[in-house]
């Protein structure tokens, strides 16, 4: 199950994570974002104990959205050692973020 990523929890959970680290920047109001819900939840299962998954909600947490320029919803933002090296903005099919992963693994 993907992780509830907040701004306080940011850092600790994907900046300083030894894995890589998928992040969704979703909201509920957000149409695509449902969409896209159960593919992020999918690679959640998929890649247990590899990558760490998790969902950040752009309404209650809008600091690290706005430091990684995320405009438009959802979002996903993929980190390895801190840094940003994956970025898919609208919805994607689930193999796009395996192939993305899978080289990083």
């Amino acid at each position: 199950m993907a992780l509830e990523i907040t701004d306080a929890t940011f850092e600790e959970v994907v900046l300083k994570s030894a894995q890589p680290v998928v992040v969704d920047f979703w909201a509920e109001w957000c149409g695509p974002c449902k969409m896209l819900g159960p593919t992020i939840e999918e690679l959640a299962g998929d890649f247990d104990g590899k990558v760490v998954v998790g969902k950040v909600d752009v309404d209650a947490n809008q600091d690290f959205a706005s430091q990684y320029g995320v405009r438009n919803i959802p979002t996903v933002l993929i980190f390895q050692n801190g840094e940003v090296v994956g970025r898919q903005v609208g919805v994607a099919p689930k193999q796009t973020y395996v192939d993305q992963l899978t080289k990083l693994l």
